[in-house]
This record gives structure tokens, C-alpha cells and sequence, in this order.
């Protein structure tokens, strides 16, 4: 089974937080699919996850990450200094999802909807469901 992160295809933090991913993935271990695509909607159904839930997902090995841990356990795939990252969960799920979430409400806001996005490259477009 792949690694997949699952995003909000209209927002213009996670478009780019996807290509800032991309670019640290030399290995092509994580794959991506926007919430919003049918790809996105079966992988949440195969995990029983709401349709209203737009937390930034992370599927690993069978198991489905949500907000800063899904975050931490893509960091810890990364290449260079952004492994370290992972150090964070050590600090409580509560406190590190409430930070999460200030963030997450306000996205909108600070960095805009978009339903444009850049053209993969031949080789990036692989990596999408």
C-alpha cells in the first residue's frame, strides 16, 4: 500500500506545502491526492473518515494520521534537517492540535482558496491519485 497524503486541493498553503514535499521526497515514498478528488473521498471512506473532515491526512502502513501528527510523520520521511521535526511528538497531541488548528481556521484567510493550481511535470503527476 502507498503512503498517501491527502490535502485541500483549494487551499494555497496546502498546494504548496505538497510541492515543498515533493521537492524533499527524492525517494517518491509519499503520494498525494486532494480531499476533494475521488481518490481522496474512497481513501476516506476506506478509513471512515467524515466528509466534512478537511484535516490535513496522512496514511502510512495502514494507519491514518490526522492535523500535527500527520504533519511530524511526513517530516519524518523527508530529506535533510526537516526529519527533526518528528522530535515534536513528544509534546502533547492536545497542545500540538490546538496550534494545528489555530492555523488550520485561519488558512483561508492568510493564504487564500485557489482552484488553479501549478502543472505537475510528467514525473510529479505519478505521484497523484
Amino acid at each position: 500500500m502507498r503512503s498517501v497524503i491527502l490535502f485541500d486541493g483549494v487551499c494555497s498553503f496546502c498546494k504548496r506545502s505538497v510541492q515543498f514535499i515533493i521537492k524533499r521526497d527524492p525517494d517518491h515514498y509519499l503520494f498525494f491526492a486532494a480531499l476533494q478528488s475521488d481518490a481522496g473521498k474512497e481513501l476516506r471512506a476506506t478509513y471512515n473518515l467524515t466528509s466534512d473532515m478537511d484535516s490535513f491526512l496522512f496514511i502510512d502502513k495502514g494507519t491514518c494520521y490526522d492535523k500535527s501528527t500527520a504533519a511530524l510523520h511526513v517530516a519524518k520521511h523527508l530529506k535533510g534537517v526537516w526529519k527533526i521535526a518528528f522530535l515534536f511528538i513528544i509534546v502533547p497531541k492536545p497542545i500540538r492540535d490546538g496550534v494545528y488548528d489555530y492555523f488550520a481556521k485561519r488558512r483561508y484567510e492568510w493564504f487564500e482558496k485557489s482552484e488553479r493550481c501549478k502543472l505537475p511535470t510528467l514525473e510529479e503527476r505519478e505521484r497523484f491519485l
